[in-house]
């Protein structure tokens, strides 16, 4: 699962489940801007920066680490107070780090362990997230769901957005949000299950159910047209043909002739 990928698209699309992260006020996303930043010179990407408009408020520096790197923290430090060299801003800041679960972490912390326990970092460990009713946060711990329990979790996710948001926009982007999720989680997942998860109205806005459409339609289209190639098929036989030109006739491979023939018979 492309976990960098799908942070970016969640924090970019509904920035809210970040601040629940934090326990701050959802009016406050309005005073930040989040984009993925890239120090010069070295080629330092950090995974997400949250900006403020005013001095007053911090900037954030998000980074999603699901994979062990006994180097995580030398290059996370690395990439912060060098953009905080590059750029004029004089707001002060804080590290976020979200990790699936502790195991995910380093354990090679010493030469950071004062910055680590002030309140410069904060380590968000997403299997020890409570039970919560925030939608930001669900969507977040869907992520690292099971997958025989990510099913049921998406279903009363997609109930709830559409309960608690009224905006059509809003509702559709975090709709898309859920499905994205769970396309990555369920490489296996067949269109029947994720459209019995999204009631009809907001199926119909979604990439999935488009795709199945337009599949259903060319595959109407193809058993019609072999419905009607097998029925010349036997008119064929009583003319004399053989097996070769009545494949090559109503152009289907010879294999599939002689199934059809020997149905039939």
């Amino acid at each position: 699962m492309k976990t960098d990928s799908i942070f970016y698209q969640i924090f970019q699309t509904f920035p809210g489940c970040f601040f629940d992260l934090l326990n701050l006020p959802e009016n406050i996303t309005d005073e930040y801007q989040f984009s993925s930043v890239e120090i010069k010179q070295l080629a330092f990407r950090i995974d997400g920066v949250f900006i403020p408009q005013n001095l007053q408020r911090l900037i954030y520096f998000v980074e999603v680490q699901f994979q062990k790197d006994q180097q995580f923290y030398s290059r996370f430090f690395s990439e912060i107070f060098l953009y905080l060299h590059q750029t004029k801003l004089t707001n002060n800041w804080q590290g976020v780090v979200i990790y699936p679960n502790r195991q995910t972490e380093t354990k090679n912390t010493s030469r950071y362990q004062e910055i680590l326990d002030s309140d410069r970092v904060k380590r968000i460990y997403l299997s020890e997230l409570s039970n919560t009713e925030s939608i930001g946060i669900k969507t977040l711990k869907l992520i690292i769901s099971p997958q025989k329990e990510a099913i049921e979790q998406g279903k009363n996710l997609i109930k709830q957005v559409k309960q608690e948001f009224s905006n059509a926009e809003k509702q559709e982007n975090i709709l898309q949000l859920i499905e994205t999720i769970l396309v990555y989680k369920l490489p296996k997942i067949s269109r029947q299950e994720i459209e019995k998860m999204f009631s009809l109205s907001d199926l119909r806005e979604t990439k999935v159910y488009q795709e199945a459409l337009e599949e259903g339609i060319e595959q109407g289209k193809q058993e019609g047209e072999l419905k009607t190639k097998m029925s010349t098929i036997p008119r064929l036989i009583a003319l004399g043909l053989t097996v070769e030109q009545i494949a090559q006739a109503v152009d289907l491979d010879i294999e599939q002739v002689r199934n059809i023939i020997q149905s039939d018979s």
